[in-house]
Order: structure tokens, then sequence, then C-alpha cells
């Protein structure tokens, strides 16, 4: 049983005093009760100054206490910034997503859809993936694919935009990204014989990513699903699609197909 002293008691509570002190010391601050033009003026100054979480403080005053003020529509596309800023990933898309709702035609609502992209494109980064400890194609990527998304948004929508040739950048990163996800999960249900579901994947990627890297695996995965489904038709049809388009291929002897997993052989 562990014994305290009066003097280990004391220290105790002289530490907790400190670490309570310390946490209400680091609340949000309260924004000062002042008019719209000097809490814009505060809260241009602090993103200026890198001080995003003031930035976010003064910027959410005005859309509360002024949302029909002159700096209104301005302190919400910049209140956007200052949620990425803070790394409040999940604030910025919400704040985007309501700035494109309530201000489709305003000149700058391309920057909006670029920041939600960015957004969920920083949602969706695993701190390890620099470091090749993680495949983050073998993730959830329901962050990823909003990135997808909201950057296709953007340049079918915007294709001008200043934002646009970095949008479509990260498109094709993306796109590859997504394609691997999905060959991820098609090669796992080949593993456990299911083969429809393989094929479907394999599809999916064809359809959906026609221009990704990873087309030409998922031939190769609708090749040794259909084998698996013992759809040896099917399977030829799929082989002279993956030799006319990849005869290099890694599963391809000549014009034969040699499967992973399943015990079967193919020729076109």
């Amino acid at each position: 049983m562990r014994v305290f002293t009066t003097g280990t008691r004391l220290a105790a509570m002289l530490l907790a005093t400190a670490l309570l002190a310390g946490c209400a010391s680091t609340k949000e601050e309260q924004a000062p009760d002042v008019a719209e033009g000097q809490l814009y003026q505060e809260g241009r100054a602090a993103l200026e100054d890198g001080r995003y979480t003031t930035a976010v403080n003064r910027l959410e005053a005005i859309d509360t206490r002024y949302p029909f003020g002159e700096h209104a529509e301005q302190a919400q596309l910049e209140l956007i910034y200052a949620y990425y800023e803070t790394n409040d990933w999940e604030a910025a898309r919400a704040a985007a997503s309501r700035f494109i709702r309530l201000h489709p035609d305003h000149p700058q609502v391309d920057y909006a859809y670029y920041l939600r992209g960015l957004a969920a494109w920083e949602a969706g980064r695993f701190s390890l993936e620099s470091l090749r400890l993680i495949d983050i194609a073998k993730r959830d990527l329901g962050a990823t694919r909003d990135a997808y998304s909201d950057f296709r948004d953007l340049v079918r929508n915007y294709p001008n935009s200043q934002y646009a040739p970095d949008a479509r950048q990260r498109i094709v990163y993306l796109r590859n990204l997504l394609a691997r996800h999905e060959l991820e999960v098609a090669d796992f249900y080949l593993r456990k014989g299911a083969y429809l579901a393989a094929v479907k994947r394999g599809r999916w990627v064809i359809e959906n990513y026609p221009e990704s890297e990873g087309t030409r695996d998922a031939l190769a995965v609708m090749v040794e699903g259909y084998l698996g489904l013992n759809m040896p038709e099917r399977a030829r049809e799929s082989l002279q699609v993956l030799i006319d388009n990849a005869p290099d291929h890694e599963r391809l002897d000549g014009r034969t197909f040699d499967p992973r997993y399943v015990d079967a052989e193919v020729s076109a």
C-alpha cells in the first residue's frame, strides 16, 4: 500500500491546482464585444500573422453576430481557411459546403471548392505513409474519395480556375490510389474464393477509373475471377483485352494466363 506524507499530499494538491489553472487558461477566448468592422480587422490580422485560433474566434463571431453584415460573406470564406490551418478538416469541409450552398455565384466560390478538397485530402492522409510503414491503399479511404469528388467538381465546374491545375494533378494521384485500393479488395476476394465479388471489383476499376494505372491489373482480376466461376469464355474475352492492352503483364506467359490463386489455365 502506498503511503502519502503530508508533504507529498501538499505537492500533489499544488500540482493539481496548477493543472486546473493551465486548463482554464487554454480555454477558447471570448471574442470582444466590438463592431463588425473591428472583428473583421482583428480576424484578418490574425490570419496574416498565423494566429489561426484567434482568427477562427473572430471570424466565427462575425458569422454569429453579423450574419448579414458587410463582411459576412468574406468572413465565411476566410473561416474555411482558418479551420483548415487549425487542422479541423471536418469544420473546414462543412464551412466550405455551406459557403458553396449560400453563395454559388460568388467570384471566389472556386476557392471554397478547392479548400473543401484540400481538407478531405489532408483528412485522408496518414503520417506513416511517407515512411512506407503503412500502405494507404489498404486503409479506409472515405475521406480520399471525398477529395477525389471535390477536386473533380472543381475542375468540371471551374475548368479555368487558378486552382484547377493543382486539382488535376491531385485527381491523377487519387484516381490511382483509389484503383489500387479496389484491387487490394479484389485480391482479398480471390484469395477467399469469392470470385463474383472479385470480378465486380475489377469491373468497377475499369468503369470508374479507366485512366488509372490499375486497369490492367483489374483485367487480370477479371480473368482469374471468371476462371474461378468456371466461365472460360468470359475469362478468354477478358484475357484477350488484357493481351491487347498489356502484352507484357506479369500474369501472362505469351498468350496464356497464369492465375495466382485458381487452379486453372486459359489461353487466347
